[in-house]
């Protein structure tokens, strides 16, 4: 579990917005990332549980074999986003989840190399966990446990989420108001042909709008579906209407549009179901 967390938190909390538009550039950077964050974490597994093993066995090759073969699996993943050009939200977002699993696969395949933790038998301890009644587990697991599902609910979500809504420029903005303004055009040219002046209206409507401040609405994300975690975990899930019912009251004027509605509802239809899924996992695991 402490390899899972050092996996999501260099590729998830140690790159930028930036290197993941353009990994192929900052691709030395993001595996230097895993390297040092592998190294920190099987070197402090060593001195705590494996001191009587080979550091080079027990430390060296598994951080050269996991980084080495998540650089391979960026590689292989970027040249085929390119050769097919994927562009639909969906497929991103399928690529994107074979790659994660691709990853902790190996991760799998390294603790069966060099710890000597069978593949098959993580497996099963994962399953036990979820279905068998009576398990118990120790502080460390339960406290590594709650990370890990802390950090697939903040910002590995988020991530799912951008990909399966994309970028909608015009829409994300914030709306601020509907302004009126009436243009009259007086002729005044022949006014003895008339008892009054004549005259045309125009009548001009417009949307004003402000640039969505994108670090503000990635934390409010981030709270609403630690809400939705821990409110699942005590099944209170009449209090989650109450989030749902907040956000839709924030977002009112905006609903009227309709991609905007659209779009709002699919990104907090995505957020609850995450939440609420991750929510019955921690209660499932640790209860």
């Amino acid at each position: 579990m402490s390899l899972i967390i050092a996996h999501l938190l260099a590729d998830f909390y140690l790159q930028t917005d930036h290197m993941v538009q353009d990994k192929l550039r900052n691709l030395k950077k993001h595996i230097l990332h895993h390297l040092l964050v592998n190294t920190a974490v099987l070197t402090a597994g060593w001195l705590l549980f494996y001191q009587e093993n080979d550091p080079v066995t027990s430390v060296v090759w598994p951080v050269l074999f996991i980084t080495g073969t998540h650089l391979i699996i960026d590689l292989v993943k970027i040249k085929l986003v390119d050769q097919f050009t994927v562009r639909e939200n969906l497929n991103k977002l399928w690529f994107f989840v074979l790659d994660q699993l691709l990853h902790l696969f190996m991760l799998l395949i390294a603790l069966q190399l060099f710890y000597q933790k069978s593949l098959v038998s993580n497996v099963d301890r994962f399953i036990q966990l979820l279905f068998e009644e009576g398990r118990q587990l120790g502080a460390s697991s339960t406290i590594l446990v709650i990370v890990i599902i802390l950090i697939l609910g903040t910002t590995v979500s988020g991530h799912i989420i951008r990909i399966l809504l994309g970028s909608l420029p015009g829409q994300l903005l914030t709306f601020e108001g509907k302004y009126t303004f009436k243009n009259e055009l007086k002729e005044t040219a022949y006014p003895q042909a008339s008892n009054g002046q004549r005259g045309l209206s125009e009548q001009y409507s417009y949307m004003i709008f402000n640039k969505h401040d994108m670090s503000r609405g990635k934390l409010i994300g981030y709270i609403e579906r630690l809400l939705v975690i821990l409110l699942t975990y005590y099944s209170s899930y009449p209090a989650i209407a109450f989030i749902v019912t907040a956000k839709s009251i924030a977002r009112f004027k905006q609903m009227d549009d309709r991609d905007w509605a659209e779009y709002f509802l699919l990104g907090t239809l995505t957020s609850m179901f995450i939440g609420i899924m991750f929510g019955i996992l921690l209660r499932e695991i640790l209860n």
